[in-house]
């Protein structure tokens, strides 16, 4: 299934990319999703400033509550996610573009999207995320898709939220 995402931070784009290669901020949107974080990496060239590359490695683990009852029983008592988004050099204003992976550890279910980083009006980014959400799994794929994506997009909507907390 076709999966797009927007997410609106209050700053500009150069602050935007500061904050998403903190790795206390990382931490902080994964607990902030109702997961507790079990690995929260950033490589890349943002020791002090994040003007190059830089990839954001997380695993999370997430109670199986959160999807329907009959599809529990393809993930266990809970849910294991690990989450990989490398984001590319920005160009003149601070405009990034990347890839994000999202796998379910133990269900062939897996998230590949194109992400970019954008100014969004005065002084505002969009973090926008497009792309395919496949579980391959007979007769209940599409169900699964949809329970993955609506956790998605209940991840982003904390981290928005705690984006906002975080930002003047």
């Amino acid at each position: 299934m076709r999966l797009t995402e927007t997410i609106v931070l209050p700053t500009d784009p150069r602050s935007a990319a500061r904050l998403l290669a903190d790795p206390a901020f990382v931490r902080e949107k994964v607990v902030a999703s109702g997961a507790t974080c079990e690995q929260a990496d950033v490589t890349g060239e943002v020791a002090t400033d994040p003007v190059g590359a830089f990839t954001v490695t997380t695993r999370r683990a997430l109670p199986a509550d959160q999807i329907p009852a009959h599809l529990r029983g393809f993930v266990g008592g809970r849910i294991e996610v690990r989450q990989v988004e490398a984001w590319e050099q920005p160009d003149d204003a601070g405009e990034r573009v990347g890839t994000v992976l999202v796998e379910v550890a133990g269900a062939p279910v897996r998230l590949m999207a194109r992400s970019t980083l954008v100014g969004h009006g005065a002084g505002a980014t969009a973090v926008r995320y497009d792309g395919e959400l496949h579980a391959s799994v007979p007769l209940f794929g599409g169900a699964i898709e949809e329970a993955t994506a609506s956790a998605i997009r209940a991840a982003l909507a904390a981290e928005e939220t705690a984006a906002r907390h975080r930002l003047p």
